[in-house]
């Protein structure tokens, strides 16, 4: 094979024209999906702001909120930004390290309140 018949057929021996043509275009979704993705967005931030108007307290608010927080950015990360059509390797690149992180975070959390509880214990209540 010459270099242009390789050229040609690609890198794996597939047309290099339709993946030109696909990538002139681009990818199409249909506006229903951006339309049903805004509605969810509202009624999550409805439940949200819900949450503050009824005045729920205490770790069940922040669960709430959290939980509703985390819903919306996962919709947006996943329409909006296009996660969902793109390789996995790349939506592990991306979702991974945050999850980490947040891993390192409450094992930080899990410490502290040793830290404090030992302490307390041992120096005596902040006097």
């Amino acid at each position: 094979m010459t270099q242009t018949e390789v050229g040609d057929q690609g890198l794996h021996g597939h047309g290099g024209h339709a993946r030109a043509v696909a990538h002139e275009e681009g990818q199409q979704h249909p506006i229903k999906l951006y339309l049903v993705v805004w509605g969810w967005l509202f009624i999550l931030s409805a439940c949200s702001y819900a949450v503050d108007y009824f005045g729920v307290q205490g770790l069940l608010r922040w669960g709430l909120i959290l939980t509703f927080m985390m819903l919306k950015a996962g919709l947006i990360v996943a329409v909006f930004m296009h996660m969902a059509w793109e390789r996995l390797a790349l939506v592990y690149a991306i979702i991974v390290p945050p999850l980490v992180i947040l891993v390192f975070v409450a094992i930080m959390v899990i410490e502290s309140d040793y830290t404090e509880v030992t302490r307390v214990l041992s120096f005596g209540a902040g006097r």
